[in-house]
């Protein structure tokens, strides 16, 4: 696979230049790159790859420490039922099994509750009052298992193999319930009860809205009413995910080393089930083999190898095989939009309705994060006046969902992207144009849209050129040549069929409420700088270093970057949600500028010289009218403290966005589908790494295409999963991946100095958008209209037979 690129920076008119983090000003973004950093702006490769690539990278499974005891859990076969027996008498006695726990072990201990994902802002609950129901979560399943794969005993060894044996000799008698798989039948009355307490399976509702829709389509020339699928599918991350615990010895602390995206909060987790501050406790992220949302949250199994390392006072480690990861981690994905758009006659759209109901599985995870995501990106960057959007979420009795790569924005995007094609047909307009009259210009800009974002504030688009991202991907697939090619098909009776396909969409980023990064001279002379916000692949080693060194005015090869240790960062949030580039960026800035401060003033006062007069230059300062020049080394054994810590809290969400241009052959005959050209164009405001930034937009159009015509985590209706290994749960390698034509565009955030963008998540939320559309526009003379996914060969030909 390979790419194509092209970048050029457009003008963002504005009022204001660029301001100290935190403001609200615009900012003015030139035609011309800036010329105000050294490093910022280099497409340097990544400083991580070689060590990683060399096999010297330290996965949590790499540590090895004396006398570590292995985990296994016995999981649920059963997707709902009661727990009449467990016997676990025969395991404990086989020789090797160190410990057994189950319910009756770990009930006085706390449930697990992601608290930050389910507060609600208040702003959010004075305007929309949403219904956000808390489910904690037990370690252990207790009385009641509630879906195939959840935890009911740990076992603890001298070997997962003794471990795995032992779970052969648990006996568990179960009394089997009905189950519900579907959220429709979920919150249907009379359905089976996930939570008996609640009375029903509803887990969550809020609702939004803009305008007057009931007077907007009735005045509407045309209506389109759809119902769109999202199906669920899953992160599958190389690394499936692992937690090491070891008991303090020296200092009686316990530390963890995890492949987790939020140590902080993991930390906190585990410090209060250990009943014991949170600097008792030591996170360490060490190298993350990918995370894409799943590593986000904390789970059952983080909370209880510290536990079991407490206990048994030896270290414990566990790490999940890819069949615990496909049944037993979180899902995503799965949602069910009933989509109205209204238009007049030249197809500017007037209104909007969607009623879309969230599969959140059994549990409550991440409450509004995924379901709210939907409802702020369903409008995307079109301008709609009117608007009622409508969300409910449903406890069933599959795996919990929580986010992934994208977190409710490809799912939104796909019902909104599926929806203007099918009005864009009932119009007579190409898809294409349909989308060009309707999209928010740069004028337009700062652009409110009436909705409240995830923090409660009015949602304002910040930044962008919406039109220009379409226009250059209508450009770089030539839609009239493949109408053309069309006609050729058609007039030769070929099996073959091609279709074009457009998406764009927007990504609010840079999620708060902070982060934090520490700057600090080291007695060789190099800088470390520490970050709250772990990597997992994102290439931080070598984008936080390009910003510490523009911002301290030091080598960029003297520069090391440490994420994911809640000791030298004691706060921070993680790597979710587009936000590290923003918020940990912008902290890197504000910390590497501070220290730059601190060194002139520490060597000014050294020398006894003005510090207006010293220069920072090749890890060195220099008096250039004395030729006097002083080491950091040297400054710091004079005694002088060389470190500094920032703190970057965002004022608001800056918006990426791209569109996507998808060209496929489709044979009828077999329902075999080529995506024959994938055309993006983004814009992801200032790009510290061209290098890195292509790599995460392919990654994500990658996992976009996995999740369009391959992957899928499939139910059977007694709730027993059936994709429960890769034979059976597609998952694409590079061969499946076509070439991609990239192109970049550049308009500068106005909420950050850097002006900065998140760019992770991008790439995968519009590819199943806009091969869906190509998909159905191939086949629109056989009447087929894609409703849902994956486009495999059997549902293409399904749809071909049903039309």
């Amino acid at each position: 696979m390979s790419t194509e690129t092209r970048i050029d920076t457009l003008t963002e008119p504005g009022t204001a230049p660029l301001t100290e983090p935190g403001t609200q000003s615009r900012t003015e973004v030139s035609t011309e790159p800036r010329t105000d950093s050294a490093w910022i702006g280099r497409g340097r490769l990544r400083v991580e790859d070689e060590r990683l690539l060399r096999g010297g990278g330290r996965y949590v499974d790499d540590i090895r420490l004396p006398g570590t005891l292995e985990v296994a859990f016995l999981r649920s076969p059963q997707a709902h039922a009661r727990i009449t027996r467990i016997d676990t008498a025969a395991a404990r006695a086989l020789p090797g099994v160190r410990a057994v726990y189950t319910a009756a072990d770990t009930d006085q201990l706390p449930p697990v509750v992601n608290e930050a994902e389910l507060r609600v802002p208040e702003g959010l609950e004075q305007a929309i009052d949403p219904l956000v129901r808390r489910l904690p979560y037990p370690l252990l399943a207790s009385g009641k298992v509630h879906f195939v794969g959840q935890p009911i005993a740990m076992v603890v060894a001298e070997s997962r193999y003794l471990a795995e044996d032992a779970l052969e000799l648990i006996e568990v008698d179960y009394a089997p319930l009905p189950v519900v798989i579907d959220p429709d039948e979920a919150l249907a009355p009379g359905a089976p009860l996930i939570e008996e307490s609640w009375g029903d399976n509803l887990a969550l509702r809020a609702e939004a809205r803009v305008g007057d829709t009931d007077a907007a389509f009735a005045e509407a020339a045309v209506v389109i009413e759809e119902e769109f699928h999202a199906h669920r599918y899953v992160a599958s991350p190389m690394e499936t995910r692992a937690v090491q615990a070891a008991p303090g010895a020296y200092d009686g602390r316990m530390t963890v080393w995890s492949n987790t995206q939020t140590p902080h909060r993991v930390r906190d987790h585990i410090a209060e089930a250990l009943d014991v501050p949170p600097l008792a406790v030591h996170v360490i992220a060490a190298d993350v083999g990918g995370g894409f949302g799943q590593k986000g949250i904390i789970y059952v199994e983080d909370v209880l190898i510290p536990v079991a390392a407490r206990d048994l006072g030896v270290p414990v480690l566990w790490r999940e095989d890819r069949n615990e990861n496909l049944v037993a981690a979180s899902h995503a994905r799965e949602q069910v939009h009933r989509i109205s758009l209204a238009a007049d006659a030249d197809g500017r759209l007037l209104g909007l309705r969607d009623e879309f109901v969230v599969n959140f599985g059994a549990t409550t995870m991440t409450g509004l994060v995924v379901p709210y995501n939907s409802i702020v990106h369903l409008m995307g960057p079109y301008r709609i006046p009117n608007a009622d959007i409508r969300t409910r979420a449903a406890l069933t009795n599959t795996a919990p969902t929580s986010p992934y790569r994208g977190a409710g924005r490809p799912e939104a995007v796909f019902a909104m992207e599926r929806a203007l094609d099918r009005l864009a047909r009932a119009l007579d307009l190409e898809p294409a144009e349909l989308r060009a009259r309707n999209l928010i210009t740069p004028d337009e800009l700062p652009y409110r849209t009436g909705l409240l974002d995830r923090s409660g504030n009015p949602q304002e688009y910040d930044s962008g050129d919406f039109p220009e991202l379409l226009r250059r991907v209508r450009e770089m697939v030539d839609v009239p040549a493949v109408r053309a090619r069309q006609a050729e098909l058609a007039a030769a009776g070929s099996a073959h069929r091609v279709g074009v396909g457009f998406a764009v969409y927007l990504e609010a980023t840079g999620l708060g409420p902070f982060e934090s990064a520490r700057a600090a001279v080291r007695p060789d002379g190099r800088i470390r700088v520490s970050l709250g916000a772990p990597s997992q692949g994102q290439g931080h080693a070598t984008s936080m270093a390009q910003i510490a060194a523009d911002a301290i005015g030091f080598p960029f090869e003297l520069i090391d970057i440490e994420g994911g240790d809640t000791d030298t960062v004691p706060h921070g949030v993680g790597t979710i949600a587009s936000r590290a580039l923003v918020t940990a960026g912008n902290a890197t800035h504000i910390a590497g500028g501070r220290l730059r401060e601190r060194i002139l003033a520490a060597a000014a006062d050294h020398l006894a010289v003005p510090a207006p007069d010293l220069l920072l230059d090749d890890g060195a300062i220099t008096h250039p009218a004395t030729g006097r020049r002083l080491t950091l080394p040297e400054l710091l054994f004079a005694g002088y403290e060389l470190s500094e810590t920032g703190y970057f809290r965002p004022p608001g969400f800056t918006f990426a966005s791209g569109a996507s241009g998808v060209i496929v052959d489709v044979d009828t005959d077999t329902g075999h589908v080529e995506i024959e050209k994938y055309a993006v164009a983004h814009d992801a405001g200032r790009i510290v790494n061209p290098v890195i930034a292509h790599g995460q937009v392919t990654g994500g159009i990658a996992q976009g295409i996995a999740g369009a015509l391959y992957e899928e985590m499939r139910y059977g209706p007694d709730g027993q999963p059936v994709t429960t290994t890769y034979m059976d749960y597609l998952v694409p390698t590079s061969e499946e991946i076509p070439d991609l034509e990239i192109s970049e565009i550049v308009t500068e955030s106005t909420l950050n100095a850097l002006g900065v963008k998140g760019l992770g998540e991008g790439g995968a939320i519009a590819p199943q958008a806009a091969v869906s559309n190509a998909v159905e526009d191939a086949l629109l003379p056989y009447g087929v209209v894609v409703r849902r996914g994956p486009l495999t060969p059997d549902r293409v030909r399904a749809l071909l037979r049903d039309n």
